[in-house]
C-alpha cells in the first residue's frame, strides 16, 4: 500500500488562494487512486469532515490543530508522519505551503506559488522579506520535488534559489467546474443583489500593491464619461488605499464601485455577467480570476507580466501594466468593438477548457508515483 499525505491545513479563509488549490486537489487525487494507493488529509476535523462524509475508502484523516505559523509543528507533526511509515510499504508528505516542518522524516513535495514578498521589496518589511527567503529556502532543502504552478512560477524559483532544475515540476492550475457561463436569470439575480447596472467591467482580486489598481484607475479615468462602471471586487486591505484615492482625485469615484468580498457562490454570475474583465496585475504566481473569468465566458484583458501569458494564451488582450495609456485603450476597444468581444469570449472558453483539476493531479500523482518508485 502507498500512502500520500497531503497536508490541508491551509484551506481556511486566512488562505483564499492556496486553500481552493487544497481543497480541489484533495477530490481530483481521491478519484485517481489506484487500488494499492491511498490518500491521507492532515489537518482540522473541520477541514476533514466533507471528505470523510463523501465516504471514499481510499480517503482517511490524520487530525491535526497545528497552524502552519506555530513552532510546534516542527515536532508534532514529524511524530505524525512517522507513524504513518507502520501502515504502508511507501508513504510521502506533501506540503502545499512553504511554512512546514523541516524534517518531516518522510519524502517531501512542496508546492511553491510566488515571489512576491522578493519581486516587490518595497512593500516588505526588511524583516518580512529575510523571513521569507528564510523559510522559503528550508522548505526547498527539505522537499525532494517541489510543483509550481506555472512555468513563470518555476523560471522565478530557479532564477532566485538554489534548486536543481530537474526538481522542479510547473503544473497549472484550473477554474472548478462551477465557473462556467451563468443563465441570464443567475445573472441578473447577482446584479439586482450588488445593484449594478446591465454593463461593467469588472476586477476580482486584492488591493496590493502589485496588482496595480491605480494603474487601473489612471487608465479609466482617461475614457469617456459614458464608459460602464468599472467594479473592483475583492478583500481590500486598509494599508494600500491608494487606489481610493486616486479615484476620488481623478473626480471618478461615482463610476469606480469598490464592491469588497463578493460571496464566492455569486463570482460566476459576476464573471459571466461583465461585458469585460480587466486584470493589470503586475506579478502572479498563476492568475486564477482570469481563468476563472474565460470559463464563464467574460472577454478579458490583461497585463503582459509574468505567467498571465501562457495561461491566457490567444485568449486575451495583452498590454504592459506600466502603461496606463495601453490599458485605456484595450478597455476602450473591449467597450466599443462587440465582434471582438465575441472572439475572445470563444477564445477564453476554449483555453479555459484546456485546464483541469483531473489534469493538475494526474500530473501530482506522476511524481507522487515516481517517488514511490524510487523508495518501494
Amino acid at each position: 500500500m502507498r500512502n500520500y499525505i497531503l497536508d490541508i491545513r491551509t484551506a481556511t479563509s486566512h488562505f483564499p488562494g492556496i486553500g481552493r488549490y487544497v481543497t480541489n486537489l484533495a477530490s481530483a487525487l481521491a478519484e485517481q487512486l489506484r487500488p494499492d494507493e491511498r490518500l491521507t488529509l492532515l489537518g482540522h476535523p473541520a477541514q476533514i469532515e466533507r471528505f470523510v462524509a463523501e465516504q471514499r475508502a481510499s480517503v482517511i484523516s490524520l487530525l491535526c490543530d497545528d497552524s502552519p505559523f506555530t513552532l510546534q509543528q516542527q515536532w508534532r507533526i514529524p511524530q505524525l508522519l512517522r507513524a504513518q511509515r507502520n501502515t504502508a510499504a511507501v508513504s510521502l508528505y506533501h506540503s502545499p505551503y512553504y511554512l512546514m516542518p523541516y524534517r518531516p522524516g518522510l519524502p517531501t513535495v512542496l508546492t511553491f506559488y510566488d515571489l512576491i514578498p522578493l519581486r516587490f521589496p518595497a512593500y516588505v518589511s526588511r524583516r518580512a522579506r529575510m523571513l521569507f527567503r528564510f523559510t522559503a529556502q528550508m522548505a526547498l532543502c527539505t522537499a525532494r520535488h517541489v510543483i509550481a504552478i506555472s512555468e513563470a512560477s518555476r523560471r522565478d524559483l530557479l532564477a532566485t534559489f538554489s534548486v536543481s532544475p530537474e526538481r522542479v515540476t510547473a503544473i497549472p492550475l484550473a477554474a472548478e467546474a462551477r465557473f462556467r457561463p451563468q443563465p441570464r436569470a443567475a445573472v441578473e439575480h447577482v446584479l439586482a443583489r450588488y445593484s449594478l447596472p446591465a454593463e461593467f467591467l469588472l476586477y476580482v482580486g486584492s488591493n496590493k500593491p502589485h496588482k496595480n489598481l491605480v494603474n487601473l484607475v489612471h487608465a479609466y479615468a482617461a475614457l469617456p464619461p459614458t464608459a460602464p462602471l468599472l467594479l473592483i471586487a475583492g478583500p481590500w486591505d486598509a494599508r494600500h488605499p491608494d487606489a481610493r484615492q486616486a479615484a476620488q482625485q481623478l473626480g471618478v469615484s461615482e463610476r469606480v464601485r469598490f464592491l469588497g468580498i463578493v460571496d464566492d457562490k455569486d463570482l460566476p454570475a459576476l464573471y459571466s455577467g461583465a461585458l469585460a474583465f480587466v486584470f493589470p496585475s503586475r506579478y502572479e504566481g498563476f492568475g486564477l480570476p482570469v481563468l476563472e473569468a474565460m470559463a464563464c465566458g467574460a472577454p478579458v484583458a490583461c497585463s503582459n507580466a509574468s505567467s498571465l501569458p501562457e495561461v491566457v494564451g490567444d485568449a486575451a488582450l495583452l498590454f504592459d501594466p506600466n502603461d496606463v495609456r495601453a490599458l485605456t485603450e484595450a478597455m476602450q476597444r473591449l467597450i466599443e468593438d462587440a465582434a471582438l468581444r465575441q472572439r475572445l469570449r470563444e477564445n477564453g472558453l476554449r483555453r479555459a477548457g484546456t485546464f483541469s483539476w483531473r489534469r493538475n493531479a494526474s500530473a501530482t500523482l506522476d511524481i507522487y508515483r515516481c517517488m514511490a518508485d524510487i523508495d518501494a
